[in-house]
């Protein structure tokens, strides 16, 4: 686990890895004109935290040990993450009704889904951030604390998030524990490719394919987040590495 040559050491790195993208992402939102569209009005802000994180990741670590890895670490990755994926897609069809079945404009969604929101954002949080805390400060405290840094964009920025903002607070938990078990993947697989793409297809299986009411109510969502939150954290509990021979940074 060792970095190509760099003037910084690792807690620099941390904090660069951190700040520099966000930066980038504001400045680029702030300085092109809003979009109409909600699944484009973020894209400029993922897409520039997306460029930034592999310039600084191909320079700092090299395409591989960003966390980019294929074969085995991508299918096993695929394979985890889709049990919460299962989870989640439960919940969401026993407790949040819904108003229709979409028929037209999935694959724009899944566009958007799939390269901004999952790949620009894990490639910031679970490739460039993730292996400069653990170069800091070891792998599992990378796990946990880039997945806790995922759960805050998700709840702030993905579009999902934007149905509980008003209606229950178990949606903060929600993110939180969604995104450690995405970082324990990482650290198990070395891999966030598998993650990516399980993203997509979540995000897009539960709220863009199943269209809920508007405005659900707090009672149902606070039934599928509290059902949610209890699934993955088992699932969490179960992939938690039981040393460091179990860690794929």
């Amino acid at each position: 686990m060792t970095a190509k040559q760099s003037a910084f050491p690792p807690h620099i790195r941390t904090l660069l890895a951190l700040v520099w993208p966000l930066i980038a992402g504001f400045l680029l939102q702030f300085l092109l004109p809003g979009s109409r569209d909600q699944a484009l009005s973020m894209a400029p802000l993922f897409a520039a935290i997306g460029v930034v994180s592999w310039l600084i990741g191909v320079r700092w670590y090299g395409v591989a040990d960003m966390g980019l890895r294929r074969g085995r670490p991508l299918m096993a990755g695929i394979g985890f993450s889709f049990l919460g994926w299962l989870a989640i897609l439960l919940a969401r069809y026993l407790f949040v009704d819904f108003d229709a079945i979409a028929s037209g404009g999935l694959i724009r969604s899944f566009i958007y889904l799939l390269v901004f929101e999952a790949f620009c954002t894990q490639l910031w949080l679970f490739g460039v951030l993730f292996r400069g805390i653990a170069e800091w400060r070891g792998g599992l405290v990378a796990a946990v604390g880039s997945g806790l840094l995922f759960g805050v964009v998700g709840y702030l920025l993905f579009i999902e998030a934007q149905l509980s903002y008003d209606a229950t607070w178990l949606a903060v938990p929600f993110f939180l524990v969604w995104g450690v078990f995405y970082g324990v993947i990482r650290l198990r697989t070395g891999s966030f490719l598998g993650t990516t793409i399980v993203q997509a297809l979540q995000a897009l299986t539960a709220w863009y394919i199943i269209i809920p009411v508007d405005s659900p109510p707090a009672s149902e969502l606070n039934l599928f987040y509290g059902l949610s939150i209890i699934l993955l954290a088992i699932l969490t509990w179960r992939l938690w590495p039981h040393g460091e021979d179990d860690y794929r940074i």
